[in-house]
Order: C-alpha cells, then sequence, then structure tokens
C-alpha cells in the first residue's frame, strides 16, 4: 500500500511576481499526514490560510487564483502545485508573502530542484486516490477546448495545443509516467504572444513579465515603432520588427516546449482535486478555465462517493 508523503524540511525561493512585479517569497514547509495543500498569506492581518482546492478558484484569466475574497487571494499557484503533485508530495503548507507565488523562469524547474534537495518523507496515512471508473468529459464549444479522463492503473496524460499561428502551430505532449515529470516537464516555461502583451499591461497584468520567465511569441508583423516600444514596456531590446519568431533570451528547451508547460498547468490544475489521481487525461487546447471546470467536476463526483 502506497503511504502519503510530505517534504522532509522545508525551503524558499524568491523572486518578482509575475503580474505584482513584487519582490516575493513562498515558503514549502512539511505539513501532517491528511492535511492536503493549503496556502498561507503570512503579510495579511491573521495570517489567513486558502486550501488549495478547486473550489477556491476564483480567477482564471492568466494563471489559476485561489482565494477567500478579493484581498485574501493568491495567484501564480500552478508552478508550484505541479511540482509537488507531480512529484507525489500530498501534505504541505505554503507561506506567501504576496498576492502571488514569483514566477521564476516561468517554468516548475526550481520547484522541482527544491524538492529534491530537501527530500521527501513517507508518512503512515495511506494515499487515498480518486480512482477513474468511467469517462468522464467536460467540454467548452466556444473555444474548442475539451478535457477527459478515463480508466488508467497510474496518472498519465496527453495535451494538444492548437492556435491559429504562423509560428506557434498544432502541438501534443505527453507524459506517461509522473516519475518523468522532472526531466521531461518542470523545465517548460509559460508562453504569451505579443499581441495579448498590451491589453494584459492594460489590464494591470505581467508587470513582472520579461524575456527570462516566459516565452514571447511574435507572429504577426507589427509597424517598427509599435515593436519597440512594445519592447520597452517589457524591458527587451529592440529587434527587426520583420522578423517573427520567439522573443526570449533562452531558446526553446524543447520544439513543442508551449504544448509540455500546458501539460504542467493541467498538472498543476488537477492537484486541486485533493487527491492523487489514477486516469488519463487527454486535454484539446486546455487552458485554465477549462481545467478549472474539469476539476471542479471531479471534486462533485468525490464527494458523491
Amino acid at each position: 500500500m502506497l503511504k502519503q508523503k510530505t517534504l522532509k524540511n522545508s525551503f524558499s525561493l524568491s523572486g518578482k511576481g509575475l503580474h505584482t512585479g513584487l519582490n516575493l517569497t513562498v515558503t514549502f514547509c512539511p505539513a501532517a499526514e491528511n492535511y492536503g495543500y493549503k496556502i498561507q498569506r503570512i503579510d495579511l492581518p491573521g495570517e489567513p490560510v486558502i486550501d488549495a482546492v478547486a473550489e477556491n478558484v476564483i480567477d482564471t484569466q492568466r494563471g489559476t487564483v485561489l482565494g477567500l475574497d478579493k484581498n485574501t487571494r493568491v495567484s501564480t499557484v500552478e508552478h508550484g502545485l505541479a511540482a509537488l503533485f507531480a512529484l507525489g508530495i500530498d501534505n504541505c503548507m505554503i507561506q506567501v508573502n504576496g498576492p502571488e507565488f514569483p514566477i521564476l523562469d516561468g517554468s516548475a524547474i526550481e520547484y522541482v530542484k527544491q524538492i529534491e534537495s530537501v527530500g521527501i518523507e513517507e508518512q503512515d496515512a495511506p494515499k487515498d486516490f480518486f480512482e477513474v471508473n468511467e469517462k468522464i468529459e467536460v467540454k467548452d464549444e466556444a473555444t474548442g477546448s475539451s478535457i477527459t479522463i478515463e480508466p488508467c492503473d497510474k496518472f498519465c496524460i496527453s495535451s494538444t495545443i492548437s492556435f491559429n499561428s504562423k509560428v506557434l502551430a498544432s502541438s501534443t505532449a505527453a507524459l506517461e509516467n509522473m516519475a518523468d515529470f522532472p526531466a521531461e516537464i518542470a523545465a517548460s516555461r509559460t508562453f504569451v504572444f505579443v499581441r495579448e502583451i498590451e491589453p494584459l499591461l492594460n489590464a494591470g497584468l505581467i508587470k513582472g513579465g520579461d524575456l527570462d520567465n516566459a516565452i514571447v511569441i511574435y507572429e504577426n508583423q507589427l509597424p517598427q515603432d509599435k515593436l519597440d516600444r512594445l519592447a520597452d514596456l517589457i524591458g527587451s531590446e529592440h529587434r527587426n520588427a520583420n522578423e517573427l519568431g520567439y522573443l526570449n533570451h533562452k531558446p526553446l528547451v524543447w520544439e513543442n516546449e508551449p504544448a509540455r508547460h500546458k501539460l504542467l498547468d493541467i498538472i498543476g490544475d488537477m492537484s486541486l482535486i485533493g487527491k492523487p489521481i489514477k486516469g488519463r487525461i487527454t486535454a484539446l487546447r486546455p487552458g485554465h478555465t477549462i481545467n478549472n471546470k474539469f476539476a471542479r467536476q471531479m471534486c462533485q463526483i468525490i464527494k458523491g462517493k
């Protein structure tokens, strides 16, 4: 019988927030059996604790935002939670001194390195799996997104992205064994299209975004002066507006890195069902909104048992 796991010791990571631009520190701590994942805002009066469960997701616009109300919230949680979930950790208290986790390099690799460094401890209580007994599907007709889960003796995922883009075409990523997450998925970074940057900035988001924490996709040619202005907004060097492609300091880790990152996001969002999973997920055009809708449905099925 597989047993629950937690961290052997605490670890902290610091960096700027993707949306706020604030300098933030997040600390992952060992927790007791059957504790699950909880996030504590240590900067707020009373240091409130948010259960990291699908029902507490209050926004999915540009990431997964957990909250109790408009002031007690924490965003960009999915990369850290994906690392915990993929590495088989069931119980963890997470403390953060601001409204989001630091974005780091836009992937989960730093979380994985720290978890591997402090070590994982087996606990006495048995793991309580959510075992999928029948095919379950959630669709969004407006976006063409869908997520399906079918019975399987382990947790595995296939994810396909599809954009109307000259640069980022359709591609698929798959993970058959969660043990391969550190080497095959964790280092895949978040991505954004140049056409999305100005609206996001106007919405008060991505104040901490730059070419070190996201893959920026330049697919539709802009006038040189407009591209230069956007480059100045994200602290990037100017480049030739005639050259389409990826704008980032570090080249793609894999040709299908964006598809792998979407798979990473699915794992983070599925962690919010509160149990390890035995099932095979197939996702088409996934995103945080449909991921959360799917996770909420899983929670309803669990409650009905």
